[in-house]
Parts: C-alpha cells; sequence; structure tokens
C-alpha cells in the first residue's frame, strides 16, 4: 500500500509515503458493497448525454468522465486526487526527488496557485519566490479555472525552457512578472554540519526516496569530525512531509528498538495497520538502510541528547516523527505547532493489472485513514504542540498566525477525536500579525528576509543549543497553543 504524505501538492505531483506498492481495485471495491445510487447515476448520464448532444461545440467524451472523475475526488478533501497519465508521471519522478520543473510545494487559494514553499537551491528559490506568494498567470493563461494539476503540466516543461509566472504577493500588494528557467530539480533532502564543538545540527527537508540513505550518511560524517558530540538539533521545519517507510527509519535511529512510530486507522483493513521501530517496518527490498551506519555510531545516536525543531510548516511524515520522539520522550521538541496534516493517501492503479510504479494509464490518490502518535493522539488538524514555544526571532513570531495550516484548507478532514472550535486566540494574533506586517513593510525587502536554517543568525537554533547546554531559553512571546478540539458526547 503507497500511504502519501504531502501538505499539498509538489510541482512533481507529490512525494509517495510508504512503499511503492498498490491497492488493487478489488480490494478497494470492498468497502463500496453497499448498492449503487442508481436514480442519481442516472442523473449523472443524463448530464453528460445533454453536454455531448446540446453543448455549442463537440466535446471530448473522454475528458469528460475523466473530469467527472476528477471532481468527484477533489470534492472530498485537499489531499484526494485523480491523477491522468501525465500527472500519473509526475507523481512517480516526484517520489526519487529528481524532476523538471520550477521547484514549489504549492496549494490552491480562491481558484488560484498559493507557493506553499520554494524548495530549497530550486529555480523558483533562486528567482526569490516565497510563501504564500499567489501564481495568477502561466504564460499567457491565467490560472483562475484551472485544476492544480493543469497548472502544474503548466510549469512543467523541458530543461532549459521558459516559463513565465505573473506573481501577486500580498504583503506588498503588486503583481509582477517572474521569468523562470526549468531545469532538473535534484533536491537535497538533508544537509548537516557541526556547529560547534559537541553539538551538531541535521536537517531533513523532506522525506524522499534516499533521505535515509543521506541521513545515514551525514549522522556518520558528523560522529567521524567530532566522536564525543554532546547534543544533537533535529531539524524538521518547514519539512512538508514524503515517504512513510522513510520517516519510521528517521524516527527508528533514535528510538528503541519495537516501540510504536505510529498507528492508522480507516474503514478498510488494510487502512488499520502500527509502525514500530523495527526493519521490517522500513526496510525496502530486504534490506535495512540504518544497518549501513556502524553499530558504534548508531548506538551513539539513541543516546545522544536531542532536540527537534518544528514550525508551521513541517507536516505529515516530519509530524510522525516529531510526535514519536516526543510520545517517547526522546526528544524536546521546539518551535511551533505543526501544520496538521495527519491523513493517509493511497495511491491506487486504475489498472489493477499493475502496481503503482509502473502504471500505464491513470490513478487514484485517496484519503483512506487518520495517523495517530505512539499515544494515540490524532494529528489531523491539529499538528503537533512543541515541549517549548519558540519564535522565529527575538523580535517575536511576527507573522506565524499569518501560515495557511491543513485547518484552514477547504473541505479539510477533521481529527475524529472531536468538533473543531474556532480558535479565538488565533483570531487576535492573526489580527496582531497583520498590524506588524504593515509595519515590517515600510523597511527595506532584506531588513524583512528571515534568516537562512542553520546559520550563525538562526534565532531558533541558538535556542535549541541552550536547551542541550541547560542555558536558559527565550520562550515565545507571541505564541499560545491552539485550542484543544471539543470531545463529542
Amino acid at each position: 500500500m503507497g500511504q502519501k504524505l504531502k501538505i499539498t501538492g509538489w510541482i512533481s505531483i507529490g512525494v509517495l509515503a510508504g512503499a511503492m506498492t498498490t491497492v488493487s481495485l478489488q480490494t478497494v471495491a470492498r468497502g463500496t458493497l453497499a448498492p449503487l445510487p442508481l436514480e442519481e447515476l442516472q442523473q449523472l448520464a443524463a448530464v453528460f448525454g445533454m453536454v455531448k448532444s446540446n453543448y455549442v461545440e463537440p466535446v471530448d467524451e473522454k475528458k469528460l468522465i475523466t473530469d467527472a472523475i476528477a471532481g468527484m475526488v477533489a470534492g472530498l478533501d485537499p489531499h484526494s486526487v485523480y491523477l491522468d497519465k501525465k500527472a500519473l508521471k509526475d507523481f512517480n519522478e516526484g517520489t526519487t526527488g529528481k524532476f523538471v520543473g520550477v521547484g514549489i510545494e504549492i496549494s490552491q487559494e480562491d481558484g488560484l496557485i498559493k507557493v506553499v514553499s520554494p524548495i530549497e537551491g530550486s529555480p523558483a528559490y533562486r528567482a526569490g519566490l516565497k510563501p504564500n506568494d499567489l501564481i495568477v498567470k502561466i504564460d499567457d493563461t491565467p490560472v483562475k479555472g484551472l485544476t492544480l494539476n493543469e497548472g502544474v503540466k503548466r510549469m512543467r516543461g523541458e530543461p532549459n525552457t521558459k516559463v513565465v509566472l505573473s506573481v501577486f504577493r500580498k504583503d506588498e500588494n503588486r503583481t509582477f512578472p517572474v521569468t523562470i528557467i526549468r531545469e532538473e530539480i535534484r533536491t537535497q533532502s538533508v544537509r548537516s554540519k557541526v556547529i560547534e564543538p559537541g553539538y551538531a545540527w541535521i536537517r531533513v527537508s523532506q522525506f524522499q526516496e534516499r533521505t535515509v540513505a543521506d541521513f545515514v550518511r551525514k549522522v556518520q560524517e558528523i560522529y567521524k569530525q567530532d566522536p564525543k558530540l554532546k547534543g544533537l538539533v533535529l531539524d524538521l521545519r518547514n519539512d512538508p512531509g514524503g515517504y512513510l517507510d522513510a520517516a519510521v527509519a528517521i524516527s527508528a535511529a533514535f528510538l528503541p528498538q519495537d516501540v510504536t512510530v505510529v498507528s492508522a486507522n480507516g474503514q478498510l483493513a488494510e487502512s488499520k495497520f502500527t509502525y514500530k521501530a523495527s526493519p521490517r517496518f522500513y526496510a525496502r527490498r530486504g534490506g535495512d538502510p540504518l544497518a549501513q551506519m556502524d553499530i558504534v555510531t548508531r548506538e551513539a545516536l539513541r543516546k545522544v541528547p536531542l532536540v527537534v525543531l518544528v514550525n508551521e510548516g513541517s507536516a505529515s511524515a516530519s509530524e510522525i516523527v516529531a510526535g514519536a520522539l516526543q510520545d517517547h520522550q526522546r526528544a524536546k521538541l521546539l518551535g511551533s505547532q505543526t501544520f496538521g496534516k495527519g491523513s493517509v493517501q493511497t495511491a491506487v492503479c486504475l489498472d489493477s493489472a499493475f502496481r503503482m510504479d509502473n502504471c500505464p494509464s491513470a490513478a487514484l490518490k485517496l484519503t483512506t485513514s487518520r495517523y495517530y502518535t505512539p499515544s494515540g493522539k490524532s494529528i489531523q488538524a491539529k499538528g503537533i504542540v512543541p515541549d517549548v514555544m519558540i519564535d522565529e526571532t527575538e523580535e517575536g513570531n511576527l507573522f506565524a498566525a499569518l501560515r495557511t495550516r491543513e485547518a484552514d484548507l477547504q473541505k479539510h478532514l477533521n481529527s475524529g477525536q472531536g468538533e473543531e472550535v474556532k480558535d479565538e486566540a488565533r483570531e487576535k494574533a492573526r489580527e496582531e500579525a497583520r498590524k506588524k506586517l504593515d509595519e515590517q513593510l515600510k523597511k527595506p525587502a532584506a531588513d524583512r528576509r528571515a534568516p537562512e536554517f542553520g546559520s550563525d543568525k538562526d534565532f531558533q537554533l541558538l535556542q535549541a543549543l541552550n536547551q542541550l547546554k541547560g542555558l536558559p531559553v527565550l520562550i515565545s512571546k507571541t505564541q499560545v497553543e491552539r485550542e484543544e478540539e471539543k470531545k463529542e458526547n
């Protein structure tokens, strides 16, 4: 089963979470044995016939059918999607961390394409695109009216070709063109460095096919440089998720053998599972990627004092890792409450004779489960609450309240553990943040840029180091925990 973890859609159409296997149509059909709604199906057939015969110009029958399927799935939640042949190709390419495009993570807002985050080092990143930018036009085509997949298709293309994006930047109240040269995006999902003697930083920016191998290599480099490591910072800020087995493996690198990492629950038996810190839950093709780490380093990694940095952009697989390490009291979590993407998407090839990694035609990515931390807490629409709230800068977490979370997405799935309540504190924080944003816009653009993660000006990283050293940590001036959901009676 291919569980998929993601905030929204990558320009590569997703990063598959879990092994690249497929639930067959026969398996899915076990959950659909109830009588079909014949009257409604007759209405659908009648509409199809009317459009086919009465529309102002001839229409393609196959397109009508695929549009109907896409609309049916899109109406469920923000993460269920129909993948046509082209989108499926992009989807499969995206799981490797290598694809041709501009390099942005996207969602939809008011019919426009919203930039969730540019991929570090990508053409979009170098061109200056920012989170929350809205793409209103792709070349000469208005985005309004396009589906997310259609927008993705227009932004993708051949290497060294040009695409012009018209971008509306809310905080500057202006629209401007950005010319980007497409290129093959090879995302490096793991970075690391020894910050000072005894303390190191390792950043996982997404959970890709090769993330665990890269993680093992980076950890060994750290311990080779400083064998007497006294503390480690695992940085999951703005990590949108990815492979489930990679998340389980990274968790297992720090946890005792066989403890629970994550569980899931849905309608089908295949949608109910528990993954533990053991190779049988994350090893691919029979090989344990963590076994490439020497025994001394592996044992040291399970004992080294650990701080995990998270923020509102930490989603899905990164929330699983953070939740597991927090629940098992293996690490202290610092930062901001996470995104809240705690649902499982199962990728199904619509030709049941094929697996997802060899699917010839079209596929369905359908939400099938909710994720739960080892203690049984739902991640969905709630997220992970850090042990210590830390602001982005010494002046405060000025604009975090303006960022989109899972609970802000239209038609989002609820947590399954009670009805959601309006967060009055967050609404107040959003209003304050808007006022501060107006003040910030008066400053030069260079002064408004946030420090790079891992730099010597990274305030949250400095606080994480203080935590590891037992020094005072500057608690957030602006953040409050999002309210717990009301429990159903």
